[in-house]
């Protein structure tokens, strides 16, 4: 009789124990992510800034391809392939973030996106060519003020300001010590993960937009000549 009532206790200590490993929530009855944090608790700034960071990355991929497949010239060309490989990487590490805290992550592009792929696919050629290029120098200025938000105000006028002076020739000092773009501080941990994220991602779209500003000033060359 002693062992028959040890069953049903066993059997409600291992049934508990099994919801606890595979459905992990919170008092509230919310889902928590991988690393303790609810998907209720991710603030709606980081939400949106996922939102647009995932989208804007897609468009750059998306426009790289017809890039590579439309531009005339080599140069337009390797910038879309560029625009394929690191804004791939770059969403790769975004969307394992996200993934941790069950942020969403948009599969496909927004209207304004979308229509500006659409109207570069109907050109061709040098048409082509000036029109992509100057949206992506555009798309890459407004990407970097998203970015900018999310750093250190400080090392990030510093780290551009040593930019500038290399790129000017006003500084030819190659030995001085690095000034690294660092992220804006944060209590959350959810919030301090995305901004190094954008920390890391800053230099890249810096010398994307840069490219993108070099080439759209050639093309404008070879439209007035």
């Amino acid at each position: 009789m002693r062992r028959i009532g040890i069953v049903p206790i066993a059997l409600a200590i291992a049934v508990t124990i099994g919801c606890d490993r595979n459905d992990r929530r919170d008092a509230n009855g919310a889902p928590v992510g991988t690393a303790g944090t609810t998907a209720d608790n991710v603030r709606a700034a980081d939400r949106d800034f996922v939102k647009d960071l995932a989208i804007a990355g897609m468009a750059e991929v998306e426009l790289g391809r017809l890039a590579v497949e439309k531009a005339a010239t080599p140069e337009v060309k390797k910038f879309g392939q560029m625009m394929i490989d690191d804004h791939t990487a770059a969403a790769e590490k975004l969307k394992s973030i996200a993934s941790k805290y069950n942020i969403p992550v948009p599969t496909e592009m927004d209207d304004k996106h979308r229509d500006l792929r659409d109207d570069l696919a109907k050109k061709s050629g040098l048409e082509f060519e000036r029109s992509y290029i100057e949206a992506m120098e555009n798309g890459h200025n407004d990407v970097l003020d998203k970015l900018g938000s999310r750093v250190d105000k400080q090392k990030l006028g510093e780290w551009r300001t040593k930019q500038e002076e290399r790129v000017s020739g006003r500084k030819t000092e190659e030995r001085a010590e690095a000034t690294a773009i660092t992220p804006e501080p944060s209590d959350n941990p959810v919030t301090m993960q995305i901004n190094q994220w954008a920390a890391d991602a800053y230099p890249i779209v810096y010398g994307h937009h840069a490219s993108a500003k070099t080439l759209n000033d050639t093309l404008k060359r070879r439209t007035t000549n």
